[in-house]
């Protein structure tokens, strides 16, 4: 059988994997649990003015989660705000204010695991399959009980969740729980999980259409579904968390960098935290990060005055220059030994992690206070 004709039968024999979700299709696996701090009273928000576009977007996504069965009716005495926010010109839904109601809830502290540590599973891997679930929050029902928390104020009624919506602080970590109960016997085989994305990756292709087809019934036991448009199979590299994946080993997604690359000056201390823990997320990749980023991280410290100075604007364009150079990283392989070349100066330390004919693993660096 034709290569891409195998593939595409795989795929369909799996097709209620990416099927239309609707609560009654939702996962029964585990509940959304909310536990309130001991003594918290009700919070409730009135909704706002908006305009006659905003409410006929408001009533459209009203409609679609109450066919859905996402929503239903609610006589809860909370209430948070919903809105609506506008995008390139279009009207769209963002989601719920659920702040007050994450300051008064007893934090989940399920682990997310360390993109570095999910990254060093793909040593050796030629093949690699994306999976992106549909609505991936949507698919936990919230515990009965729970749901007159989730309540919501609208123009249009008072509602309230059955299933787990977005914003609410213990999400994340509730389904990353989800994803590892459900795949725990493939984790670090040849599947790894970030909350709702998921990747499959093989050394062969034989070994991948067998992964695939364990991953894809898994999904179908456990009633978690895909959407098919966004998920990518058979691929030699994959785009992944913000990284670019593949046989040569891990590299910045350029669409990511370009977004850094786009920032303008700070102007406030705020917004050079915003900045530098985006550049951060990719500090691996840069020699000496800490030491460059030092003028800027200056700024964030107590009591120093916000001062744009040329030293900051010069460190500023530099993380952007190297970004965007950033080199290609390979995946350390285990059993072979490894090289550390070290340098430390007054204004921070720094050190490369090689292995096998000097290949950079990573670059680390730490900001030393003068």
């Amino acid at each position: 059988m034709d290569r891409n004709l195998k593939r595409f039968w795989l795929c369909a024999s799996f097709r209620t994997c990416f099927g239309r979700l609707t609560w009654i299709t939702t996962t029964e696996e585990i509940d959304f649990i909310i536990e309130l701090v001991p003594g918290t009273k009700s919070i409730s928000i009135p909704p706002y003015r908006m305009a006659p576009r905003e409410l006929e977007e408001l009533r459209k996504r009203l409609q679609e989660l109450s066919e859905k069965g996402f929503i239903t009716p609610s006589i809860s005495p909370w209430g948070a705000l919903r809105s609506v926010c506008e995008e390139e010109g279009r009207y769209f839904e963002t989601c719920i204010d659920y702040r007050q109601l994450n300051k008064v809830t007893v934090k989940n502290k399920y682990p997310l695991p360390r993109i570095d540590d999910l990254f060093d599973q793909l040593r050796g891997a030629q093949f690699f399959s994306k999976i992106d679930l549909r609505s991936g929050y949507h698919q936990l029902r919230i515990r009965e009980d729970d749901r007159y928390i989730t309540a919501f104020s609208t123009r249009y009624g008072h509602y309230q969740f059955t299933v787990m919506p977005f914003g609410l602080t213990n999400a994340p970590a509730m389904f990353m729980d989800l994803m590892h109960r459900v795949m725990r016997p493939y984790l670090d085989r040849f599947v790894i999980v970030f909350i709702d994305d998921i990747l499959v990756y093989s050394k062969t292709r034989e070994d991948h259409e067998q992964h695939l087809r364990e991953t894809l019934q898994t999904l179908r036991e456990h009633r978690l579904y895909a959407k098919f448009s966004k998920c990518e199979f058979w691929l030699s590299e994959v785009k992944f968390l913000g990284h670019v994946v593949g046989a040569a080993g891990i590299a910045v997604d350029p669409a990511k960098i370009q977004a850094i690359l786009d920032w303008p000056a700070p102007t406030s201390v705020t917004e050079i935290r915003s900045f530098l823990g985006l550049a951060g997320y990719y500090r691996r990749f840069v020699k000496d990060f800490s030491k460059i980023a030092s003028p800027m991280t200056k700024l964030t410290q107590k009591d120093v005055k916000f001062h744009w100075s040329d030293e900051c604007e010069e460190a500023f364009a530099q993380l952007k220059k190297l970004l965007t150079t950033a080199p290609v990283l390979i995946l350390s392989e285990a059993g072979k030994g490894f090289m550390v070349y070290t340098d430390a100066s007054r204004m921070g330390l720094g050190c490369v992690l090689m292995q096998e004919k000097w290949y950079k693993v990573a670059y680390a660096s730490r900001h030393q206070d003068t």
